[in-house]
């Protein structure tokens, strides 16, 4: 007998189900829901059952149909029913293959990971600010135990039903409770969590096909710390496609266990952009998928299309398909800021081929002769982008721009900050018959409207004269009455710091922003939180960020802790001023992200002892204190005389315990 019994309720069952109608095999489908069970069509063979099954009824459901092999697909995270299923196989002697979704590899620097619902509660009642909880509706009774939780919390569940009467039987109504059905994309959980006021999201690795990734990006992209459930279970098993081909190989019969889908480049927008690979696999497809520009390219190919444009909904439209060969058109190049990139994860299960295109940088430095090979290329579409930075320090820049009003916003941006004279090139509607390109000095074009269809090559020959270490002279610097780092001190503390490209930074107590400067300076992806308690200092930082030409720094008004609590979770905190709370600045620090650098400088003798009982009390590792003795040189007659700065202790520690 070829019985078998699929315990599904996630995309990879649904799949395996799919795979295996009108095969010479008879499939039990246990789903634990009726939403499960609609998702999947049943069929001669394919019998679907809904309700969640304790062991006896498993045992009975073995009994019955005679299976000898039970496929477990059933979601990572529900680990109760992956332990029934497996000690009932053992003690039924039946063939159990567990498959295992992979977890997504993604960046998760400023996520607080959890090891359970009830850790995620607890971690949320040290914090403060409102959450969107991403767990499904029946971990949503564990969070009740947050307190306030009906005016923080915001919950995000299935519109079923009894999800839904479950959720406002805890207490969870009207705008704290959103029904919806994903996927989810980035952008949908950007708008999601700034309509929400969020400060911090729940959720699990639920991989690629569950919208992980998605969720992450839109946090990072709103400040938000993700405070993720890790999964119940280390488990081993195998993919969709490696449990098909077992099947097909040991039932002798041959599964169409893949789509054929290339992702494709069509180029800058016409027809001559467009690679005789790409014209072939056109020709050969049966469905088109893409944005309506991309798909107007391709209507002369006279196959079905479909259109979308954001990577899960094209993922949903292929997943559906019952098309063998399948065409994702993307415009310009696949490695160039293209949808390739969040979509290939996603088709993890078919066989896929990536087909480049010809990217409006190549078109566009071909038609007005330059190389493109020694600028640095960056995007504005739908991001944040410090183009200020990377002007001041390369000499050439090609950017992308970004909707209506992109490129008059930048070179507004360039002039305010002092690089009016720079040379731009501007080029619109590459390849298309209303191409234009435009020539003159920043301030010169800035007043003149262009379309959103825009690249711009930014020239800056005194960029070469841009000094790239740390520890600006101090004169570089604005000055008046207000404290500030000196540079020598400025350059060890940076390098204790340890920043990266796109870290997120508090500087507290920033004084003139000498420091906070510097900081933005080098993780130029990222962003720096000034945070100064007095009025003129706050206008001298904002004096300094345009002198400078600083843009991803934001200064913060007000004292520490009180004014911390509303800023996202920092991946690094500089404390050169704490005006005695040295002890709540650290930890609200902390408890924003449990991982977070520190340092901190100490001048006087009581601030140092603060700083050393504060590295005893908090859970902190990787201590070190450097003290600093630093001698400048001043004319005294024809002799140069060394004369003593205040010594300065520099302390540096990372959250976490020793044990870790």
């Amino acid at each position: 007998m070829n019985d078998i019994i699929l315990f599904a309720g996630t995309t990879e069952g649904r799949k395996i189900a799919e795979a295996c109608r009108n095969q010479n095999l008879t499939l039990y489908v246990s789903t634990a829901t009726e939403y499960g069970e609609a998702l999947i069509e049943a069929a001669d063979n394919i019998h679907v059952l809904h309700g969640r099954k304790e062991e006896a009824e498993i045992t009975s459901l073995i009994e019955k149909t005679g299976a000898k092999l039970i496929i477990d697909a059933t979601h990572p995270y529900a680990s109760k029913i992956t332990e029934t299923l497996r000690g009932i196989c053992e003690k039924k002697q039946v063939e159990y293959l567990r498959v295992v979704r992979s977890e997504t590899h993604e960046d998760t620097e400023s996520c607080v990971f959890v090891n359970d619902a009830e850790k995620a509660a607890e971690y949320l009642n040290t914090v403060q600010g409102n959450v969107l909880l991403t767990v499904g509706s029946k971990e949503l009774a564990k969070f009740t135990a947050v307190t306030d939780y009906g005016e923080r919390l915001f919950a995000r569940i299935l519109s079923l039903p009894e999800a839904v009467l479950s959720a406002a039987s805890l207490g969870f109504t009207g705008r704290h409770l959103i029904c919806m059905q994903g996927p989810f994309s980035e952008e949908l959980n950007e708008a999601m969590l700034r309509d929400t006021n969020a400060r911090y999201l729940v959720t699990k690795d639920t991989g690629a096909q569950g919208g992980f990734p998605e969720k992450i990006r839109a946090a990072k992209a709103c400040g938000v710390t993700p405070v993720v459930i890790r999964r119940p279970l280390k488990e081993e098993g195998v993919s969709v496609r490696e449990c098909l081909s077992i099947l097909g190989r040991r039932y002798g019969f041959c599964f169409r266990l893949e789509k054929q889908v290339t992702i494709l480049g069509v180029g800058t927008g016409n027809a001559g952009t467009m690679t005789t690979d790409a014209e072939k696999a056109c020709r050969e497809a049966e469905l088109l998928v893409g944005s309506k520009r991309v798909l107007s390219l391709l209507s002369r190919f006279g196959k079905e299309t479909k259109e979308a444009i954001l990577p899960q909904e094209i993922a949903e439209i292929i997943g559906k398909s019952s098309a063998g060969k399948i065409v994702a058109a993307m415009s310009g190049d696949t490695g160039f800021y293209s949808g390739a990139k969040k979509l290939l994860p996603l088709l993890s299960d078919d066989d896929v081929t990536v087909l480049p295109g010809i990217s409006s940088v190549s078109a566009f430095c071909s038609r007005i002769g330059t190389s493109w090979d020694d600028a640095v290329l960056l995007s504005a579409h739908g991001r944040a982008c410090n183009i200020v930075s990377r002007v001041r320090k390369n000499p050439k820049v090609i950017l992308l721009a970004g909707g209506e009003g992109g490129v008059s916003n930048i070179l507004h941006t360039l002039t305010e900050f002092g690089f009016s004279d720079v040379r731009v090139t501007v080029g619109e509607n590459i390849s298309y018959e209303n191409e234009r390109i435009r020539e003159g000095t920043a301030e010169e074009l800035s007043e003149q409207a262009f379309d959103s269809l825009s690249i711009l090559l930014i020239e800056n020959p005194e960029a070469e004269k841009c000094v790239v270490t740390s520890g600006r002279p101090d004169g570089d610097f604005l000055r008046s009455e207000v404290p500030m780092t000196k540079q020598e001190v400025r350059a060890v503390t940076l390098s204790k710091l340890r920043l990266t490209k796109s870290a997120t930074c508090w500087d507290v107590g920033a004084g003139t922003g000498s420091v906070s400067l510097e900081m933005a300076e080098c993780c130029e992806d990222g962003i720096v939180y000034a945070v100064e308690k007095k009025e003129d200092a706050c206008s001298l930082i904002e004096e300094n960020k345009r002198h400078l030409g600083v843009t991803n720094l934001q200064v913060v008004f007000g004292e520490a802790p009180d004014c911390l609590a509303a800023l996202p979770a920092p991946t690094h905190v500089f404390v050169g001023g704490s005006s005695g709370n040295l002890q709540a600045i650290l930890l609200a620090a902390l408890e924003k992200n449990p991982a977070v650098r520190i340092v901190l400088n100490t001048v006087t003798a009581e601030t140092f002892a603060e700083a050393v009982t504060a590295l005893k009390t908090l859970p902190v590792k990787n201590p070190e204190i450097v003290q600093l003795n630093v001698s400048r040189s001043r004319k005294v007659g024809p002799y140069q005389m060394m004369t003593a700065q205040n010594p300065v202790s520099v302390i540096s520690f990372d959250g976490g315990s020793e044990n870790g």
